[in-house]
């Protein structure tokens, strides 16, 4: 059994403080709302309504367009003005449906739900899926797939990921802080699909105030635990969360499932909880935005498709021009050319910096010191990895197991030579991944 953690990892400067003690705020949208029918793993979602329709909030607008897909919901009242390409967080263009809000937020009357007692585990996953859930920690996996194992007998672990590590973001912070009986709720409700399994709320330790909320909620519920993992980036991972938590080791082949665990973000939880408990599908979520380049960090309340912009804008607006602003956070996230995106669903964060401190170094040649051995969560060698990636050696790469690396940046960032290893595997990854796939 791990010590609640793994072995490599970093400890970045968290800039946490910037927005960790703002509550949520809700904001309304001002303009027309943009929604990307791909706002998840799997098969775009396919639109069921029309130009010139008006359209209420909670109203089915896309309905999922395959298995692995999720159907997506209006999150305001208004009519439906196009269905066009936009550009999406990631800089990627992709169909919308833009909706524009008539302010009235008019609702539809939503089906009554049974108590959760009464309810069948197929009913359940068709509330959850039906819902439109996906996981919101930033991969966007439709939560009905995953909530689906082959074998649900053999799932013994039930994973609420707590960790939120990655710097500046304290969305997840936030809604353990305000609202920890809704994360609760959502993990009664994925328990009662697996006979089996425990319940673990795995919190850093930098949030005592979390832990001990948390622990107070769970004190009589049999099949539920809080632990307490050690604080270094990126202990959120999927692999490095569940190591910490059981000691059980998955690989890029593997799911979690085979491993006997199911891992979701606080969002995708309080979601659920939402989705089954209240009826509601999903239609909004919390968004941290922060950064020395903003005014008044803090969390807000969003609905989908609300413009990026207004969100900076209800954050104070920038102190001056930002020399980069990222989707998500500093190691993992999207440097975003246009604030005129909107939120989706797996929108954690808007961060906006006033320096761009990658740009600012010039790469120089390895000196083989070994950082990045040490640093990295999944044992490789990130350098000479990097090394392949530019030379275009996939044979190389795929040998020396570059499949495993989980992009977190951790080479990166302690890199002396500031070379940009992360990116030079990340993009090889990719490639090698594609190519596997067509051979199946």
């Amino acid at each position: 059994m791990a010590l609640l953690t793994f072995k490599g990892g970093i400890h970045p400067d968290d800039g946490k403080s910037l927005a960790k003690d703002k509550a949520i705020v809700e904001v309304k949208p001002k303009g027309n709302l943009v929604y990307p029918l791909s706002q998840h793993i799997g098969a775009p979602a396919s639109p069921v309504v029309a130009v010139g329709d008006h359209v209420l909030k909670g109203q089915k607008i896309a309905e999922a367009g395959g298995f692995v897909s999720a159907p997506i919901y209006a999150s305001v009242s208004g009519t439906v003005k196009a269905i066009e390409p936009h550009f999406n967080p990631t800089g990627a263009k992709v169909n919308c449906i833009v909706i524009e809000n008539d302010g009235e937020y008019t609702e539809v009357e939503y089906a009554p739900v049974k108590p959760l007692g009464e309810m069948t585990k197929e009913e359940i996953l068709n509330a959850i899926g039906e819902a439109g859930v996906v996981g919101m920690g930033g991969a966007g996996f439709p939560t009905r797939v995953k909530l689906s194992p082959k074998e649900p007998e053999k799932i013994d672990y039930i994973i609420a990921n707590c960790a939120e590590c990655e710097p500046y973001i304290t969305a997840d912070y936030r809604r353990m802080t305000e609202t920890p009986e809704l994360l609760v709720g959502g993990m009664k409700v994925v328990l009662s699909l697996f006979d089996n399994a425990k319940g673990i709320f795995a919190v850093e330790d930098n949030k005592p105030d979390c832990i001990a909320k948390l622990k107070e909620l769970v004190k009589d519920e049999a099949r539920m635990e809080v632990m307490a993992l050690k604080t270094k980036y990126p202990q959120g991972a999927e692999r490095q969360l569940i190591y910490a938590t059981t000691g059980r080791a998955i690989n890029s082949s593997m799911l979690p499932a085979d491993a006997g665990c199911v891992v979701d973000n606080v969002e995708t939880m309080i979601n659920i909880y939402q989705a089954v408990v209240k009826g509601l599908p999903s239609m909004e979520r919390i968004v941290t935005v922060s950064g020395d380049a903003v005014n008044e960090p803090g969390n807000f309340k969003v609905l989908f498709g609300t413009n990026q912009a207004e969100l900076v804008e209800a954050a104070g607006g920038f102190k001056g021009e930002p020399k980069k602003v990222i989707s998500g956070g500093p190691m993992m996230g999207f440097a975003m050319f246009t604030l005129d995106t909107p939120v989706t669903k797996t929108s954690s964060s808007i961060l906006c910096l006033s320096r761009d401190a990658v740009a600012e170094f010039e790469p120089t040649a390895c000196i083989n010191c070994g950082r990045c051995v040490d640093a990295c969560p999944s044992r490789l060698i990130p350098s000479r990895l990097a090394d392949y990636a530019e030379h275009h050696d996939e044979e190389q790469f795929t040998k020396l197991n570059g499949l495993e690396c989980v992009e977190c940046g951790c080479c990166s960032y302690v890199c002396p030579a500031k070379r940009q290893l992360k990116q030079s595997i990340g993009s090889m990854r990719k490639i090698a991944l594609a190519n596997r796939k067509k051979k199946k």
